[in-house]
């Protein structure tokens, strides 16, 4: 039975900061890259508007989405080579940035220069590194290859797309949030870790769930590489069988009061069973993980930002997450050397399904 602090009874008064105009540095995904072809997408990401192809150089390339010159919208236009012209006065602008065609003209004026944004292909998805301060990706921050999701062992990522109307911050507190996982999504836990080291956050979990172990053990270990980018590790059990499973969860701000969210799930097919049978139990598993992670998504629709919580003992390390998280919104030089330490924060009792 939870004791009651015998202190004075001043209501607490919830503080919520005004968000600083600044997105998180680091890498971001923006889905499967097989849907990037050499028809332009629009993105509006950053508060603002890209663009994003797949050039003749086979690379996808984004840039900025707004034509300099009067403002038209670059994903109106069409592919040249690796290059994008305008669809208002035809500039052309190349993978770089860089205008390198105007038909009328006979000098291309110094300033014709928008800006491009490094990309990459990792584990069938595209990425983009986004840093304010306009700094080439960080090495040791590349997504790291995950060689299940290209075995024939493995289903395909079974992908969604949602807009969720709130700061970025809420879902990344899911990462330390150990007290949500019975009352939300009947899953209660039994043994729970973080781990922070640099640009990584890792959460290793075990415990039931009624969604996704039935009477077995559920095991996780998810792993945020950066701001908006997390992958994890699942075990679990689908009509009596174990089952293997890679989630993917990723986010890209709209603005600072949304963002886009992509939840994927790949599934490790059963040895013995029928291509069609490996199909349906992946079918059904997937539609089980969206089940459960929507349990979220209609909590972060609902809640209201909180800079001060009100913390008890058997909450994880929220805290000490959130100044993680922090570190993508300064600049590099600002990152505190404390987090190239790795640090372990584990909460070692069983958690009572309430």
């Amino acid at each position: 039975m939870s004791q009651v602090a015998q202190v004075p009874r001043q209501p607490h008064i919830i503080e919520a900061a005004e968000l600083p105009d600044r997105y998180a540095r680091g890498w971001y995904c923006l889905g499967l890259a097989s849907d990037y072809t050499s028809t332009p997408v629009k993105l509006n990401y950053f508060g603002t508007r890209l663009v994003a192809y797949r050039g003749d150089d086979g690379e996808i390339h984004i840039l900025d989405g707004y034509c300099p010159h009067m403002g038209a919208d670059l994903s109106e236009g069409c592919v040249e080579g690796s290059s994008i012209r305008c669809p208002f006065h035809a500039w052309r602008w190349g993978a770089d940035g860089v205008c390198d065609d105007i038909p009328y003209a006979k000098r291309i004026p110094a300033k014709a220069v928008i800006r491009s944004y490094p990309t990459l292909e990792e584990n069938h998805l595209l990425f983009m590194w986004f840093d304010p301060e306009g700094n080439p990706p960080i090495e040791e921050q590349r997504p790291p290859r995950i060689d299940d999701v290209f075995s024939d062992d493995w289903t395909i990522w079974q992908m969604d797309l949602m807009t969720i109307n709130t700061n970025a911050r809420e879902l990344i507190d899911n990462m330390a949030d150990v007290a949500h996982f019975g009352p939300i999504h009947g899953a209660p836990i039994t043994e729970f870790k973080n781990i922070v080291y640099k640009h990584t956050y890792r959460q290793e979990l075990t415990g039931g769930s009624e969604l996704l172990a039935e009477d077995g053990a559920l095991s996780s270990e998810a792993t945020y590489y950066g701001p908006a980018y997390m992958n994890t590790y699942m075990t679990g059990q689908a009509g009596g069988v174990d089952i293997a499973s890679r989630l993917l969860v990723t986010h890209v701000p709209i603005n600072h009061g949304s963002f886009d969210l992509r939840f994927g799930v790949a599934v490790k097919k059963i040895a013995g069973m029928t291509e069609e049978q490996n199909e349906e139990m992946a079918r059904e598993y997937v539609q089980q993980n969206r089940t459960a992670f929507f349990q979220d998504v209609h909590i972060w629709h609902t809640k209201t930002r909180v800079d001060n919580p009100v913390l008890c003992d058997g909450d994880g390390p929220i805290t000490r997450l959130r100044q993680w998280y922090n570190q993508f919104y300064v600049d590099v030089a600002e990152v505190p050397q404390a987090f190239n330490e790795k640090r372990e924060y584990v909460v070692d009792y069983a958690l009572r399904n309430t």
